[in-house]
């Protein structure tokens, strides 16, 4: 009986403790809100005050540039596709889309938007050719462009065709994760604000979190298959509040569950599907995660992060935040 007791509680210490988070050296204060992870070993980052950050050997070395020119840009999302070349998105005032081909040696503008109110708020591609940026909406309907050689030009579809969006609805430039794709062919994206929504195809499907501020509402999505979605959100004015910041649907939203320990632990900006039952969520106060599907999630880190994502083509799940954290989840 007594070795019994034993191997149980080594059983739950290892269930308890298996995931963990760990912090790498970086050396930079930027808050890194983009993030792309090619494979195992190469994940470029981008945040304030125009920095990008690029690893080759999975996070253990980095190096990390000021774009010239771009000191006071906002770079919230980056899609990389490979050690050498990247497309980086800067939000507004105006809106700019770069790209590189030599590992951030340089980079050219590819897209340049000085509409009043233009503001990016994330990028996805499909495949190294075909991609889309969403932004917030502009004479009340969301902008979106396209792209079809890989970033190198764009083209906003026509207004007509854009997304109607409610007054005080918007997107959240909060990760680089409120638009992802579904399939080979599809998009789908989500809004905060006064109200917050799921879009998909031609439907408009309101989603169960908080809102009715301009600080509340969903932030990021993650897309199991094509019809289990996680959606993660809050109020980032009140981080900590543990209700209304996650819903999750198996029916590509005409049913949502949620966590059954009253949510996440507070507002999460960003999700990640990792594999099999496995989540992962995380925000201003920390990291969750849930092994069973969504049913329960339990914090695994008390430190922010405002992006998590999974490697395109790999098994590694990274983690960016202010302060310039990166982080690797360690299983």
């Amino acid at each position: 009986m007594r070795m019994y007791i034993i191997i149980l509680l080594c059983f739950l210490f290892y269930e308890t403790d298996a995931q963990t988070i760990k912090l790498l050296n970086t050396n930079v204060q930027s808050s890194f809100r983009g993030l792309s992870v090619v494979d195992d070993h190469v994940i470029w980052v981008s945040g304030s005050g125009g920095t990008i950050g690029r690893s080759v050997d999975g996070g253990e070395h980095w190096r990390f540039i000021t774009i010239p020119g771009f000191e006071k840009t906002e770079f919230r999302d980056i899609e990389g596709f490979d050690a050498l070349t990247a497309v980086a998105m800067g939000i507004g005032h105006p809106a700019y889309i770069l790209r590189t081909i030599d590992g951030g040696e340089h980079w050219d503008v590819v897209f340049k938007d000085t509409t009043t109110g233009m503001f990016l708020d994330a990028m996805e591609f499909w495949n190294q050719e075909s991609g889309i940026v969403l932004g917030d909406p502009v004479d009340g309907r969301f902008f979106i462009g396209r792209t079809f050689d890989g970033g190198k030009t764009w083209r906003g579809i026509p207004t007509e065709n854009r997304p109607k969006a409610d007054s005080g609805e918007a997107c959240f430039a909060s990760s680089g994760t409120n638009v992802v794709k579904l399939n080979k062919a599809e998009a789908i994206f989500i809004s905060g604000g006064f109200s917050t929504h799921l879009y998909i195809r031609d439907e408009r499907i309101p989603i169960p979190l908080v809102y009715g501020k301009e600080s509340t509402g969903a932030n990021g999505i993650a897309v199991k298959n094509e019809k289990t979605f996680l959606v993660v959100g809050g109020d980032f004015n009140d981080p900590k509040n543990p209700n209304g910041n996650m819903a999750l649907t198996r029916n590509s939203g005409k049913t949502w569950e949620f966590p059954s320990n009253d949510s996440t632990s507070g507002y999460r900006s960003s999700a990640c599907y990792i594999q099999k039952k496995k989540w992962l969520a995380c925000g201003l106060n920390g990291v969750d995660m849930s092994v069973d599907d969504g049913k329960k999630f339990r914090n695994i880190s008390s430190t922010g992060f405002h992006v998590c994502k999974k490697a395109k083509k790999g098994n590694a799940v990274f983690l960016a935040g202010g302060k310039g954290r990166i982080a690797k989840l360690i299983e």
